[in-house]
């Protein structure tokens, strides 16, 4: 069960949110392509802080960056995976194509740090997450260097909840967004997802001799009942066995609940009819496997849907079938088979 506690933590809303590290900006940059440090403040009064990429202020196309939940920070660098660079190879990627873009530190992370959170960062959830996505949209749309008629947004993991989200935004002045790239999205809803990896994790361990069937049961029927508790009560037990509570827990269990309301079948729903969406699933991806992210296929039927079914590439989007958490801050380009769906999808 350790190792299913590894893998989550990745994904999964952080149970204490800290500052992640950051890369920095000091890459060798295109010819011509600035990376300017940044600052917006979100609804709550947040100042997040990020990287504009862009040449010059000729308006043109432009795309909002939005890294993995929990400690993950503008270029993808996550406080327990490490140094991944994953979205700063994303946005430089996109100079090639004369794309311009923002990525920014997310609530907990980088310079933004916690702000007006931090008397109670237990309390963080995705609200806050989406409240700082929507803030740097409008931002995004108001440089000068932005055609607000060819805004994307392309996201990882959990954070595709706050890109769909941006598409149906229908505030007065929110931005339209042309399109949406959804890198290995979260298929379900948040304890579901949980409960299914918990399930093969005991299934794995009882197969093997590491647990009895009735070792494995008392496992499942606890963290059942847990999930029943967070969602009828909103609380947890202050224990859970093999290591779960790490994952549900009093700290965090309204970061979770908060998280566990949101359906991204119901999100994807609401996606505008015709909206270009690339969305991306892999064999290797136990978080997004594509079989898992079927329903969320369906869901996005009324778009323009190219579904982009990955082989042996890992959650953080580079070629390694084995999609170990250890080997996620490896130095390595994005998959191949990514960049050439993209070449074609960023024209759209």
């Amino acid at each position: 069960m350790k190792r299913i506690v590894r893998q989550l933590g990745s994904l999964l809303i952080a149970t204490a949110l800290v500052a992640g590290c950051s890369s920095g900006d000091d890459q060798t940059q295109q010819q011509g392509w600035v990376e300017e440090e940044v600052s917006f403040t979100d609804s709550a009064g947040l100042t997040l802080h990020g990287t504009y990429r862009h040449q010059g202020e000729d308006a043109g196309p432009a795309a909002l960056l939005i890294s993995e939940s929990g400690q993950t920070d503008r270029n993808g660098d996550n406080a327990v995976a490490g140094p991944v660079g994953n979205m700063r190879q994303l946005a430089e990627y996109l100079s090639e194509k004369g794309i311009a873009s923002l990525r920014y530190d997310k609530v907990g992370t980088g310079k933004t740090g916690l702000g007006p959170h931090a008397q109670n960062p237990a309390a963080v959830g995705s609200a806050a997450y989406s409240a700082g996505a929507r803030a740097a949209v409008r931002y995004l749309a108001a440089r000068p260097g932005t055609d607000d008629s060819r805004i994307s947004v392309y996201a990882l993991g959990e954070g595709t909840i706050h890109a769909m989200t941006l598409a149906d935004d229908l505030e007065p002045d929110a931005p339209r967004i042309h399109s949406l790239g959804l890198f290995q999205p979260l298929p379900g809803r948040y304890l579901d997802i949980i409960t299914a990896r918990v399930k093969v994790d005991v299934e794995a361990a009882v197969e093997a001799g590491a647990k009895t069937p009735e070792q494995g049961q008392t496992v499942l029927d606890a963290w059942a009942a847990a999930v029943e508790e967070a969602r009828t009560r909103g609380t947890a037990p202050r224990q859970l066995p093999d290591g779960l509570g790490a994952i549900l827990n009093p700290g965090n269990v309204n970061a979770v609940v908060e998280a566990d309301a949101i359906d991204p079948l119901a999100l994807a729903a609401k996606v505008p009819t015709g909206t270009p969406v690339l969305l991306t699933c892999s064999d290797s991806d136990g978080q997004a496997n594509c079989a898992s992210v079927r329903p969320l296929t369906a869901a996005l039927k009324h778009t323009a849907l190219t579904v982009l079914d990955l082989k042996g590439v890992n959650h953080v989007l580079r070629d390694d079938p084995t999609d170990n958490v250890a080997n996620y801050a490896k130095p390595g380009p994005l998959s191949a088979q990514l960049t050439a769906a993209l070449d074609t999808f960023v024209t759209k």
